[in-house]
């Protein structure tokens, strides 16, 4: 893409987050072309009740008969905002890279506080692990890969085997992109109401559940994050590597919270290696020879506040 053409999009995507400003991330993925080796194979498929509770299915154009990796994406948005409809740039580059990629709705903020959300995730996981095989998925081999608030539910999936149970035993990676995963004490209106409720703040923190059965997990952050610090994939991957675990952290110097994943647009993945390094990820961790089950704790259901 030529310097004038890329100035050219930027304008056309800066115009359209000012007159959508209450929806930026569906204004960007409207303007954004799309990678036509992927395709929405399903869409508002129902994992629980209620409204907030479906999601869409991806897969490469092509596929063969053989099962695929399976990528289930969460999407950010301080817990009190986000719809997978402002996503399809990203879930089509993540299939086009041959996943069967599966977003999800969740509820938000002020309709559930802390662990509701979570809960809600959780339940699309065992509904992917039951029915990715009707999509041409392995629910034996999946990546869990968020964004911000996503990449906290996402990593709390990976750690907490609470949510997950035996499930948990398919989870082969996890991939967060600008994670808060270490962030006592609360600060801000929205993280206050969002985890202010619960009695015991450190059972809120990712890196309070990181242990020796972590599944490997790759931290990406951008150096010029102001809204989520590095220092939250810094502890959480030193926590990490001290037990053990397969855990890589990257942190691109340009990258703000917003960049890094929209990094994942056709437009902008050569300033920053930011989808390759998630795929590369994602396709070492399901070789089938690599796959190695998480050790699986006790279910043990978390009541919802």
């Amino acid at each position: 893409m030529t310097k004038l053409t890329l100035a050219g999009l930027t304008l056309l995507i800066c115009g359209a987050l000012v007159a959508a400003a209450c929806a930026p991330v569906r204004a960007f993925d409207t303007v954004m072309p799309k990678d036509s080796e992927s395709s929405k194979i399903a869409s508002d498929i129902a994992y629980g009740e209620g409204p907030r509770r479906k999601l869409d299915v991806y897969a490469p154009t092509g596929a063969g008969k053989r099962p695929l990796p399976v990528i289930m994406f969460i999407y950010g948005g301080s817990w009190s905002g986000g719809t997978r409809e402002g996503y399809h740039f990203a879930a089509r580059a993540l299939s086009a890279a041959g996943f069967v990629t599966f977003v999800p709705d969740y509820r938000l903020v002020p309709e559930v506080h802390f662990p509701g959300f979570l809960e809600d995730c959780a339940d699309a996981v065992r509904w992917v692990r039951a029915h990715a095989a009707e999509y041409g998925g392995d629910p034996d081999r999946i990546v869990l890969v968020g964004h911000s608030a996503g990449a906290y539910n996402a990593a709390m999936l990976a750690l907490d085997g609470r949510f997950l149970g035996a499930d948990r035993a398919a989870i082969r990676g996890f991939a967060g992109m600008a994670g808060p995963y270490d962030f006592l004490p609360f600060n801000g209106d929205i993280v206050k109401t969002t985890f202010g409720r619960w009695p015991r703040p450190e059972e809120t923190q990712p890196i309070h559940y990181a242990d020796a059965s972590a599944p490997p997990m790759l931290l990406l952050h951008g150096g010029e994050d102001g809204t989520v610090w590095p220092k939250n994939a810094i502890n959480l991957d030193a926590r990490l590597r001290s037990m053990g675990v397969d855990s890589t952290l990257k942190v691109y110097p340009d990258l703000g919270h917003v960049g890094i994943v929209t990094a994942l647009a056709k437009p902008f993945r050569g300033k920053t290696p930011v989808l390759e390094d998630i795929t590369a990820f994602a396709r070492r961790v399901t070789a089938k020879e690599a796959a190695t089950p998480a050790k699986v704790a006790t279910p043990a259901k978390v009541a919802a506040r």
